[in-house]
Formats: structure tokens, sequence, C-alpha cells
């Protein structure tokens, strides 16, 4: 007999709170309206709604790798993030809170300037989230995602594609794609974990989010080591950098560049009242 979709939340929720995963009402709501490819809140106009064998074994599929403490988001295939839909893989950091608050921060900065055609570099791209969701809302600024992975930049192009969204994509380490260039803003999510770090992190994050996006080094700090000696000849005059950083980085970021050509800095926290946002400006 067909169990119908009230029936399948309640025993997906038992299942996953066996399991002890966290939200499991949540989580299997998610991972069912993703199967129906449906918005969470439709699953409760069709209750009565029988799942046909092909969606139950999806589901059945699904919940093995959420108790296996896969991301759900790697399950699921794609992540909302300021009015996008990003489709995320195993190569590239799921999006989290924090780097939409970024995002959503570096747009609000932009919308106050004058409309002048601008140029903005978003290093480190992964999925291409943030150049993205930057795009949706200031679409006279020229973007530039770049990466390091091939396999991550390909991802950000299809993902530009999806969103009707025209932004250059460039394969390279760091500031290697933009010799001989210079831009208006850069903004970058680097990898900022430290190696003790690293072996602190969940398990959902350790082994099964990319290493190369995370890890940065003995104190987790490389990337804007280099950061600091390499950007600021690609940089028009008065350009602003923006950068998210680690919870407990605020200090040595600012040490790093408390050197000239940079004009001024700041720090921003995030919800949690963390150091999590370091903004530049250079002469």
């Amino acid at each position: 007999m067909l169990k119908t979709i009230a029936e399948v939340l309640t025993l997906s929720a038992t299942f996953l709170t066996d399991h002890q995963i966290e939200r499991p009402r949540r989580c299997a709501e998610d991972l069912l309206a993703s199967i129906l490819k449906v918005k969470r809140i439709d699953l409760y106009l069709q209750f009565d709604r029988p799942l046909v064998e092909s969606e139950m074994v999806l589901m059945r599929q699904y919940l093995k790798r959420t108790i296996a403490k896969e991301p759900i988001a790697y399950i699921m295939g794609e992540v909302e993030f300021l009015g996008c839909r990003i489709e995320v893989t195993r190569d590239v950091l799921i999006p989290r809170n924090e780097t939409e608050i970024l995002a959503d921060l570096v747009i609000k900065k932009l919308k106050v300037l004058e409309p002048a055609k601008r140029v903005l570099w978003d290093l480190c791209t992964g999925s291409g989230c943030i150049g993205l969701g930057i795009k949706r809302a200031c679409s006279s600024i020229s973007i530039v995602l770049s990466d390091i992975c091939p396999r991550a930049i390909e991802l950000a192009k299809s993902n530009s594609v999806k969103n009707c969204l025209q932004v250059e994509c460039r394969v390279g380490d760091l500031l290697q794609p933009f010799l001989n260039e210079k831009a208006d803003f850069v903004i970058c999510n680097p990898p900022y974990v430290s190696k003790k770090e690293f072996d602190l992190l969940e398990r959902s994050v350790r082994d099964f989010e990319p290493s190369l996006a995370l890890l940065a080094g003995d104190q987790g700090t490389d990337f804007y080591e280099r950061l600091s000696i390499e950007l600021p000849r690609f940089l028009n005059p008065r350009a602003q950098v923006f950068l998210e950083i680690g919870h407990t980085q605020g200090g040595a970021v600012q040490e790093i560049f408390r050197k000239v050509p940079w004009r001024g800095s700041q720090i921003l926290k995030d919800w949690a009242g963390h150091d999590r946002f370091f903004f530049l400006e250079i002469e």
C-alpha cells in the first residue's frame, strides 16, 4: 500500500530522531520537497497524496545519506542565496548564513555609490554565490568570478546561466587570472581554517566539504598574508576590499593589513557577535 506525504514525513522524522539528527521534522520536509520539486509549504497542501515507489526509493536513499552526516545541501543539490538558486556539489563549500550577510553588506555599500561602470572580482568564488548574488542586486557592476578549481568554475558558470546573470568566469590561483588588470572592488571568502581547527570541525564539514576551500596553513591566515602583499597592485585608487574571516582572526588579520598602502580598515561582526568581516580601502 502506498504511503501518503503525511505518513512519510512522520516516519522519516522519527527515523532521523532515532539517529540524533538535528531538526528532524524540518530535515524530512526539506528532503521530500526536493524530491517532489515543490516548496516545503506545498507538502501541507497535499498531505493525502500517495508517493509512488520511485519517490519512496529516493527518499530512503536521502535518509541514509543524512544519517551518514552528509550535508543536506549536497543531498538536495542546491540552496537559495540572496534570491538566486545555487547548485552545490562536493567540489564547493556550502554557502553559509555569514557569507550571505557579507554579500548583503557589500550590496548596501555598492548601492550608495554613483552608478558608473565599475569592476568587482569575486576571488575563491566556489559556487559563485557571492558574485551572483551581488550581480542580481547591482546589475551595472561588471563582475568576474575566479577560483583555482576548474570544477568549481564550471559550476559557477552553470549557476550564472541558471540565474540568467551575465558574469565572467576564470580559473587560476587567487590573483593569477587578473595579471595586468585592476579592480574597483574585490570580495573574497578565502580558506581560513588552521590545521588544528580542521581536526575539530564537525564531521559533516570535515568529511564532505572540500579541504582545499577550508585549509589555510598552520594559523589559518595564509591567504590574508598573500592578499596583503599581492593585492595592492591590482587595485584602482580608492578601491575597496571585502573579506570574510574566521571568528577569532580579527586582530591577526588587522595586523596583517596594518601597513601602507591601506587607507582604512573596519571589522564587522556577524549575527552571533563574532568578528567575521574585514573591509579595507586603498589609498
